[in-house]
């Protein structure tokens, strides 16, 4: 093609349309664009240098803060020394090293992982080995799938289906049929509960009472989120993940925790199941994997399901599933490196003991302007406002809007502010992140 037939940056009057952003109201970005151009530690920095306070782990995902240097230099290492090399019938020294460590990390009895390139394609991955393994074991039957109200299990088909977020499924159906939904495990009498609520464990029993309509012979897996991330952050009541663990037991129903937001010391170890003490049979992880560096994420999966596949001839493909760039060496050296960061700096303990601070200062927040709720488990914070009368959701984006302009980045969510920082905050940061929420509760309309 020839050069004049390019249109240059000035042609396009530097106007952002060329990018179609995620989630994104583009004319609306277009008027007043939000633009970070370097990170470190606990701060985002815009062009102009002003810094602001992260108080969303760019997107749940930057765990141990900003511009960690042992992974750039492990991301940089490995791009001079092996750009690509497929995973198929093939590998790499790192891919089989991060494997190890990271079964290692995770609960007892997961001990093998799939990689993949992201959340939602961990959730489908984990979607289809689920049924591939009852069919693997002759039960060709099991194909149901159940959800929950306020899941979010990201944006492919597969995870779309089981999520429980109904806006998020306008105008793409239709999506997966045999798909069912629990209720969500939570009701009026919970608010402000601090950490996980006391009571509530019986709404484990709506899966028995599905299990009636759908004959649990006919249903493959369930999956939900230890604790409901982007639908709201909903805690467990205590109870709750245990009895869901027993009822697919009985039912030999596999379980699936997509920790893809609560992975990487969120609640303050390694994964949830390890925080709350239930393990399931399949664990969907990416975001926290690089420390939101390089693209990735994985299936970890236990051994009962996986020699269920081993169980054929040896030259067959057990599991006709994968990515070009599964385990993509820049992938798996950043995730080297941000295992070697959480053990070398303490990232899961510093998260762990930050954990009363930040929960006792969020719910000093009760009683101020537009407050209906405060939720909060380990390093995450979820704190409703009561909606405009007409205008839901316009409440809370002015919230999200206003802490921006004071310095501090929190996620709008509808009438919600979510909070997820990164697990290096320190108690000054703490209180400054809620004290601008105090001062812009306080101000808002």
């Amino acid at each position: 093609m020839p050069a004049t037939a390019l249109r240059s940056e000035a042609d396009r009057g530097n106007e952002p349309d060329a990018f179609w952003m995620p989630f994104t109201p583009m004319r609306a970005f277009r008027q007043e664009p939000i633009l970070f151009e370097r990170a470190e530690g606990m701060h985002y920095i815009t062009p102009e240098g002003r810094r602001v306070l992260d108080g969303m782990a760019g997107l749940w995902c930057v765990n141990a803060g900003h511009d960690q240097r042992h992974i750039v230099e492990a991301i940089r290492e490995a791009a001079g020394r092996l750009d690509f090399v497929s995973s198929f019938k093939m590998s790499h020294p790192a891919a089989q090293t991060y494997a190890a460590r990271l079964c290692d990390f995770a609960p007892d009895g997961l001990d093998h992982v799939f990689f993949v390139n992201s959340g939602s394609e961990a959730v489908d991955t984990a979607l289809k080995i689920a049924r591939a393994y009852h069919h693997a074991r002759g039960d060709a039957r099991r194909t149901k799938l159940i959800g929950r109200a306020k899941g979010y299990h990201g944006m492919g088909f597969g995870g779309l289906s089981v999520a429980g977020l109904g806006r998020q499924k306008r105008g793409f159906g239709p999506l997966l049929p045999e798909v069912a939904h629990l209720p969500l495990p939570y009701d009026a009498g919970m608010a402000f509960s601090p950490g996980q609520p006391e009571r509530g464990a019986a709404y484990a029993e709506d899966l028995e009472k599905l299990l009636e309509v759908h004959d649990p012979l006919s249903v493959a897996a369930v999956i939900v989120e230890p604790v409901i991330g982007s639908g709201g952050v909903y805690p467990p009541p205590k109870g709750y993940l245990e009895s869901l663990r027993a009822i697919c037991s009985k039912h030999g129903i596999l379980l699936i925790f997509d920790e893809v937001i609560t992975g990487f010391g969120r609640l303050g170890a390694p994964f949830a199941a390890q925080a709350l003490g239930v393990t399931p049979d399949l664990i969907t992880c990416a975001k926290g994997m690089t420390n939101g560096s390089v693209p990735m994420g994985g299936v970890i999966v236990s051994g009962d399901v996986y020699a269920a596949f081993m169980a054929g001839p040896p030259d067959v493909i057990e599991l006709f599933h994968g990515y070009t760039y599964s385990a993509h060496p820049l992938a798996c050296a950043a995730g080297l490196a941000t295992l070697d960061v959480f053990a070398e700096q303490g990232i899961v303990a510093k998260a762990r003991a930050s954990s009363a601070i930040w929960q006792e200062r969020a719910q000093a927040l009760k009683g101020a302007p537009h407050v209906v709720d405060i939720r909060t488990l380990g390093l995450l914070c979820a704190i409703e406002l009561a909606p405009k009368a007409g205008a839901a959701g316009t409440r809370g984006a002015a919230g999200a809007k206003a802490c921006l302009d004071a310095g501090v980045l929190v996620r709008g969510s509808g009438d919600t502010i979510v909070l997820s920082p990164p697990l290096i905050i320190s108690q000054g940061e703490i209180e400054e992140v809620f004290g601008v929420i105090e001062a812009v509760l306080a101000k808002l309309d």
